[in-house]
């Protein structure tokens, strides 16, 4: 490699070039430095079939500023560009031109995924290997392999990821279609009216709603001939016919089943999908004692087995014969306590451990949240189930912005207490054979930040829909709902009462409008609406409109009421009153970060008790 200065007029961009053949790159960060100083550091060249030309292998920002510069000059009477700076590769080596092409514009400015796709596609035509690529730009043999897996996907849909119209998570599960799925999910992108399945909804709709993983068979996928489907980056298989997974899968618990039969346990349960083993409904019990196994079947595929357990009632039953007979005939020994000293040392360790426990809220929190996620005999939490019968309500939420930024949550915190990342709640029974006490260890080994989450999530899965509760913690945080939501075809569909709709366009379009459109048909008034929210139709856009009846705080559009919403917010509104006339203007709020509850005892006996926020 030589340095040299050649004339602008002698340059022309390489189509080694990672910016080759695209609009002119965005110049105007560089541009003032080239007009003051002139291009400082050299563009990298090689020789081209033109007499006496150059190709630009590197260095096309810096080439087209100072063609501006150029212009500039020319425009101002200086016809003598000044020439250009260059390192002039040996001529005809194209792979070591589109590395060297690649190694600066990454170091620079980042190209997008496609970019490097289409660049690093070019240099395995070359003869480049995958290591080779990753050993010269710094990369994990991985990172290379996700990239060139971009070629499974249509030239359309490479181009909608370009300009960011999907995310990378739609992306990742666009490679596991066919190219038929491909192009019909295009068609879908290109109709208006159509719902179009992105992030998690986009793998349901290609595996016709049940995407089941390869990794939760019991048989051997491979040599059941089974299609399977691996995604974006390999790391996840997922089988192509459920039906056929389900036979095959059904086959194999069944045989399972009677093995641990013919181990010599009691019995083999299958609970199906439809149901769920909760451990604090049962209770350890060996093969001796009469055990039980629980093969717990999820609807993802996976199967969990449970050995050793039998019912409370049973457990009791078998240590009341326990008491009286050991199995061979002879009486039993006598334990060291009667039940009633058993219950005295259970009652006094129970409120010695209680009234310790006011002294560590970091332990409490943690233990709360155990049982508020695994349950037990004294603890019934239920997630709120969301149901609705309306599929267009259903669709509506799935693909809500706010249900999305959950469900990313859930699965983060679903990661960090080991549980499956396919299990749809946190709450509700999860957990392994040690139930809240399996839990409650997970929870002590992580730092308060982390726990907070997990409440979070806890907390956001057991709140009750419509409730005051939901309406005093969305005006306490300050819930902007226009954040999270937009209206869509099923909200539309559901807006049936005319002098409602004539409110919401004058809510929207203001009260001239809404007079001038009172007698026309609620067709003519939603079409008036959607035209302001998507500022069309000459009319001007509304930004940011949510109706009254889902804001924070919600109202009403008529003086009739019957608004659910509202009744829940004047029901949290009056128990926020009732707490502040309760402490007066002067008193702390308890419920502040910080407060402090005293003791019932007098000061000189006890001292008070700091909450932590």
């Amino acid at each position: 490699m030589k340095l040299d200065f050649i004339p602008l007029d002698k340059l022309v961009v390489s189509k080694a070039n990672m910016r080759y053949g695209k609009k002119a790159p965005d110049v105007s960060d560089i541009l003032p430095t080239v007009r003051s100083r002139g291009v400082i550091q050299p563009v990298i060249v090689r020789p081209n079939c033109a007499p006496d030309g150059y190709e630009i292998v590197a260095g096309s920002r810096r080439f087209h500023a100072a063609k501006i510069v150029a212009e500039e000059r020319r425009a101002a009477g200086d016809a003598t560009p000044e020439p250009m700076p260059c390192a002039i590769l040996d001529d005809g080596d194209d792979a070591a031109a589109i590395e060297a092409s690649m190694i600066e514009n990454m170091a620079r400015l980042d190209p997008d995924e496609v970019t490097q796709w289409e660049n690093f596609t070019r240099l395995v035509r070359e003869g480049r290997k995958v290591e080779d690529i990753a050993a010269t730009f710094g990369l994990p043999d991985l990172t290379v392999k996700r990239v060139l897996a971009l070629g499974n996907l249509l030239p359309a849909i490479r181009d909608l990821y370009r300009k960011e119209r999907i995310d990378a998570a739609t992306v990742r599960h666009l490679t596991m279609a066919s190219k038929s799925q491909q192009k019909a999910w295009l068609a879908l992108a290109d109709d208006e009216n159509a719902y179009l399945p992105t992030g998690h909804q986009l793998k349901a709709w290609l595996f016709g709603g049940q995407s089941i993983a390869v990794k939760h068979a019991l048989f051997d996928v491979e040599a059941s001939g089974i299609a399977t489907i691996a995604d974006l980056f390999g790391e996840d298989r997922y089988v192509a016919d459920a039906d056929a997974f389900w036979t095959a899968q059904n086959a194999e618990i069944e045989a399972r089943r009677a093995a641990y039969v013919e181990q010599g346990w009691a019995d083999a349960i299958i609970v199906p999908p439809s149901d769920h083993f909760s451990t604090w409904e049962y209770e350890k019990a060996g093969k001796r004692k009469g055990g039980r196994v629980y093969i717990d079947v999820r609807a993802t595929g996976e199967v969990i087995v449970h050995e050793g357990y039998v019912s409370g009632k049973e457990a009791r039953r078998i240590a009341k014969a326990e008491g009286s007979e050991n199995g061979t005939g002879q009486k039993a020994a006598r334990p060291e306590v009667t039940s009633t000293m058993q219950t005295y040392v259970d009652l006094h360790r129970h409120a010695a451990v209680r009234a310790a426990l006011t002294g560590h809220p970091a332990v409490a929190l943690r233990l709360m949240v155990a049982h508020a996620i695994g349950g037990s005999h004294l603890w019934r939490v239920s997630p709120e189930p969301q149901s609705t019968r309306n599929d267009e309500v259903r669709d509506s939420l799935d693909n809500s912005k706010a249900e999305a930024d959950f469900d990313g949550r859930r699965r983060a915190v679903l990661a960090v207490l080991g549980f499956s990342a396919e299990e749809p709640t946190v709450t509700g029974g999860n957990g392994d054979d040690y139930g809240v006490v399996g839990i409650f260890q997970r929870l002590l080994d992580l730092p308060d930040a982390v726990v907070l989450e997990v409440i979070a999530i806890v907390m956001g899965e057991t709140l009750a829909a419509g409730s005051a509760a939901l309406e005093a913690v969305g005006m306490e945080i300050g819930v902007d709902m226009a954040r999270c939501w937009q209206a869509d075809d099923a909200f539309f569909e559901l807006i049936r009462d005319r002098e409602v709709l004539t409110r919401i366009v004058a809510d929207v379009a203001g009260e001239t409008v809404a007079s001038a459109n009172a007698g026309e048909k609620t067709k003519t008034l939603k079409r008036i609406v959607r035209d302001h929210l998507d500022g069309v139709g000459g009319r001007d856009r509304r930004e940011n409109w949510v109706p009254r009846w889902m804001a924070f705080p919600p109202a009403a559009y008529t003086p009739r009421g019957g608004v659910g919403t509202v009744a829940a917010h004047a029901k949290a509104q009056a128990a926020r009153e009732i707490e502040r006339a309760r402490h007066g203007d002067d008193e702390p709020d308890p419920s502040a970060p910080g407060a402090v509850i005293a003791s019932a005892e007098p000061e000189d006996e006890a001292d008070p008790v700091r909450l932590a926020a």
